[in-house]
């Protein structure tokens, strides 16, 4: 009996013992929740913050896991709010997701490109136009045509006047008059002394068959021959392109008849339209990089001295740009590519991307901590490429969103609208209950004075929520 009571004692010792560690244990561990873990106030859907729900969980729409709000974050981004609207909290994580990069503003200093579009023309002083100057009709022509490429002095058709036949017997006449004058002379004779005015009559006969098309080079001819030719030859004046061609065999032609149109193109123009916020640019002289598309080449130019004409039907500036072209690589009427470098000293610089641009306002995000963004309305000037010169609204050295800005931003109208519309959380009542029942206090004591002296204007009272929204 009495073994029996001893072994009894021991295990209401040891189960008491048991029980008393247990306690201990669940009481420590309740207390370190208490002061070291803060307990959520909710969890929210990650990607639609409207959704709130009081225990952790599967977002219903999204699949993702539902994320906790505690208290401190909740005043932090309260505070914010307050701050700038439109604040919104990121984590790292969500950041990587929507593919966030931040990087610094800085001062910058460089040179950009304006690209533009040109379309090459032949340079006017390199055109030569071959016009009849006399009636006739053609006789043979050659194969160049349009497009062809002719030496100089090359034979393009030949003609026939009857009206010049006079001009050029009197021509040869002079010439056999010149020979005469010229012997006598060495001999001593007394025509000899009337060889300037022979001169004279041989210029105005030279001058006359290049009025009527003849060439340098057939008057020489005739000169050697001393025949009249059946004849008279359309030469090409220089090396060049044949742009245009209206001859045919048996052709009639008055006068001032176009005949032939060649072009010198071992240089060319290239004709650009600026518009007005770049025209200031565009100045005499400026290099200008020439660039063929879908033939990795490109040639330079300069602007040329003549000031740009305006377009008023196209608010353009028309601007010229000379350009050297060897190996002919620019033909008339075709379309190239053309970079006019400028240069830039000073200016606050962010990429292109990093600016919302809604038509009325351009915003940029501001990150003000560890990924606390907040929206920032800004003016911008002039765009370098790919990148945007800020005049107002930042600063060197400020952190800004460079990427993934319109996920951001989307986040931060969803945030905007998820407090305003959200319903009051279990503080908000809390503090609203307090507040009415010091406004009934009030109200009372108002009353209470009311009946002892004059009345005094009551002072209605606001309450501002943690959320940023005004109640009562």
């Amino acid at each position: 009996m009495k073994k029996i009571l001893c072994m009894s004692l021991l295990f209401l010792l040891a189960a008491g013992t048991f029980f008393a560690g247990s306690w201990y244990n669940q009481h420590k561990t309740s207390a370190g929740t208490s002061s070291g873990s803060p307990q959520p106030l909710y969890y929210v859907d990650p990607m639609h913050p409207a959704y709130k729900s009081d225990k952790p969980g599967i977002a219903p729409d999204c699949g993702m896991q539902l994320e906790p709000v505690f208290a401190e974050s909740l005043l932090q981004s309260v505070s914010s709010s307050a701050q700038s609207g439109g604040t919104v909290r990121i984590d790292p994580a969500r950041q990587q997701l929507f593919g966030v990069r931040v990087n610094t503003v800085e001062q910058q200093s460089g040179s950009f490109s304006i690209r533009l579009l040109g379309r090459v023309a032949a340079d006017e002083g390199r055109v030569f136009k071959l016009n009849a100057g006399i009636e006739g009709y053609i006789k043979d022509v050659s194969a160049a045509t349009t497009g062809s490429f002719v030496r100089k002095n090359q034979v393009l058709a030949t003609f026939s006047a009857p009206s010049a036949s006079m001009t050029l017997q009197t021509y040869v006449l002079n010439l056999g008059a010149e020979d005469r004058f010229k012997k006598s002379a060495s001999e001593g004779g007394v025509e000899g002394q009337s060889m300037a005015s022979v001169n004279a009559n041989i210029q105005l006969r030279i001058q006359q068959l290049q009025n009527l098309g003849m060439s340098t080079l057939q008057m020489e001819e005739i000169r050697q021959t001393r025949q009249i030719p059946d004849a008279i030859k359309i030469v090409a004046p220089v090396d060049g392109f044949v742009i245009a061609r209206n001859v045919s065999p048996g052709q009639k032609f008055d006068r001032n008849n176009e005949w032939f149109r060649i072009a010198d193109l071992r240089r060319v123009w290239v004709m650009a339209d600026v518009f007005e916020e770049d025209a200031h640019y565009i100045q005499p002289g400026v290099p200008v990089r020439v660039l063929l598309p879908n033939q990795q080449k490109s040639l330079p130019g300069r602007v040329s001295d003549v000031l740009p004409q305006f377009d008023p039907a196209t608010r353009t500036a028309k601007a010229r740009i000379e350009v050297e072209n060897p190996g002919y690589l620019l033909r008339p009427d075709m379309f190239v590519n053309l970079e006019v470098p400028v240069a830039f000293s000073g200016a606050i610089v962010v990429p292109a991307g990093a600016v919302l641009d809604s038509g009325l306002n351009r915003t940029v995000f501001v990150e003000r901590g560890r990924g606390l963004f907040s929206p920032r309305v800004v003016e911008t000037g002039r765009r370098f490429d790919d990148q945007v010169e800020i005049l107002k609204g930042l600063k060197a050295g400020e952190k800004i969103v460079i990427s993934g800005n319109f996920l951001v931003g989307s986040d931060s109208r969803l945030q905007e609208s998820a407090d305003r519309y959200a319903p009051p959380t279990e503080s908000e009542t809390a503090l609203q209950s307090a507040n009415a029942a010091g406004n009934n206090e009030e109200h009372s004591e108002l009353k209470k004075s009311d009946a002892a002296g004059p009345k005094q204007p009551a002072h209605a009272t606001t309450v501002v929520s943690p959320t940023g929204r005004r109640r009562g």
